[in-house]
């Protein structure tokens, strides 16, 4: 086993652990560990929300989930030698649920979470159809997910990292800062928010010194959006045996990752569309010196996908194109068709008893496939979304007989947005 140079003790909050990890990007927030070209090493992570969200059949929890203190991440780890314009390869070696904790009240101690979080609180892809809050419980056994919440379907998950990233330079950080502002100041009250600005409260900033830390915690950048640094890509694809290139823009690069799941649809659409969890991530490290010129990457990551995909080979589809459900015709709109094929597939599902919300949650936590199908026939852009039929307990493909009805009684918590 490589290294541990980030442990975590699962009695302990984030903010009690031996070395303290961070929520926030950054320039001035130090390492807690260096490691050198050619490494391999061990990180404990904690899932995004540091204990939260519960193992029970309420979703006040996703109702009223503290979003200023996600996410809680591991890091930052600097690379010796490392120096801004270099390219730093990250190859994940092994990853998977809390090591050796089966049962507990952590997500990923045998068991991890998927929400659709309130409109009001973060909302998702499908915010205006479902504006309440709602969640469901997934038991891991091995590779497998199954939920008391949604029956009769169980998947192989492919367990992948959410969120990985170098730290931002100054001359970036401001950039984040000023684009995602002007952005918010065009429609300022708008729910859920077009961005999230800097937020001082609930900023976990791992060894700033408390003498600079309002300052900090004033000009970080949140974590939720991917940019050019990587940062929150949710790409489910990020797993076992996948390299990435990232650009460096600080010295030592400062590398920091969370947001374990084990299992994701494409899009995350719920928001919190994945399964959930905190476990152990295993890397190895090397960099291209230059490598951001020699490649021409210096905006976002590059990477080879993992080797394993999803564990399926036949699939049910749904297509969308771009126009509104008022049936207002759009110009070749990839988001809004995604969302039409998304809306199609959770309807199509409630032919067999699944009610609207189980069917969105299933859509974010199964292995599906979202697919960009088509940007030239004007005006409507298509988007598919594929449904591997193997993790149904029952035939889901349409057929001349009766359509099959899962039990009657079963539902996901909801709590009401007001």
């Amino acid at each position: 086993m490589p290294e541990l140079i980030f442990p975590l003790d699962s009695t302990k909050s984030f903010t009690e652990q031996a070395k303290v990890g961070h929520n926030r990007w950054h320039p001035e927030i130090p390492p807690v560990a260096t490691v050198k070209p050619g490494d391999s090493f061990r990180v404990h992570c904690r899932e995004w929300f540091d204990g939260a969200i519960r193992n029970d059949d309420s979703a006040e929890d996703i109702l009223n989930a503290p979003l200023n203190r996600v996410h809680a991440l591991s890091g930052p780890f600097a690379v010796e030698g490392a120096e801004p314009g270099d390219l730093l390869i990250v190859d994940i070696l092994d990853m998977g649920p809390i090591p050796d904790e089966d049962s507990g009240p952590l997500a990923g101690q045998g068991w991890g979470y998927t929400g659709i979080f309130a409109k009001k609180n973060g909302g998702g892809f499908l915010t205006d159809q479902f504006p309440d809050a709602y969640k469901a419980i997934w038991d891991f056994s091995g590779q497998t997910a199954t939920s008391r919440h949604i029956p009769a379907v169980s998947f192989v998950g492919i367990p992948h990292i959410g969120l990985m990233g170098t730290a931002p330079s100054h001359e970036l950080l401001a950039k984040w800062n000023a684009r995602e502002r002007a952005l918010i100041e065009t429609d300022p009250n708008r729910v859920p928010p077009l961005a999230l600005p800097p937020e001082p409260d609930g900023a976990i900033l791992g060894g700033v010194p408390e003498s600079e830390f309002d300052r900090v915690a004033r000009e970080a950048a949140r974590t939720a959006p991917p940019r050019e640094n990587g940062g929150n890509q949710d790409i489910k694809n990020l797993t076992i045996g996948t390299r990435v290139f990232y650009p460096v823009f600080v010295p030592g690069a400062n590398l920091s990752l969370g947001d374990l799941h084990f299992s994701q649809g494409d899009g995350e659409i719920t928001f919190c569309g994945a399964i959930e969890m905190g476990g152990f991530v295993d890397l190895h490290v090397d960099l291209i010196k230059g490598g951001m010129e020699k490649y021409h990457v210096g905006e976002n990551t590059i990477f080879m996908p993992g080797r394993t995909a999803p564990q399926y080979s036949e699939w049910l589809a749904f297509s969308g194109v771009s126009v509104t459900l008022d049936g207002e015709q759009r110009y070749l709109d990839p988001y809004l068709s995604y969302q039409r094929a998304c809306l199609h597939a959770i309807n199509y599902l409630t032919t067999f008893g699944y009610t609207p919300e189980q069917a969105y949650l299933l859509l974010g936590a199964a292995p599906i496939e979202g697919r960009l199908s088509g940007v030239v026939d004007i005006p409507n852009a298509c988007a598919t979304v594929y449904i591997p039929t193997a993790i149904f307990d029952f035939d889901v493909r349409p057929g001349s007989g009766t359509p099959y009805r899962i039990p009657e009684g079963t539902n996901v918590p909801h709590a009401s947005a007001g």
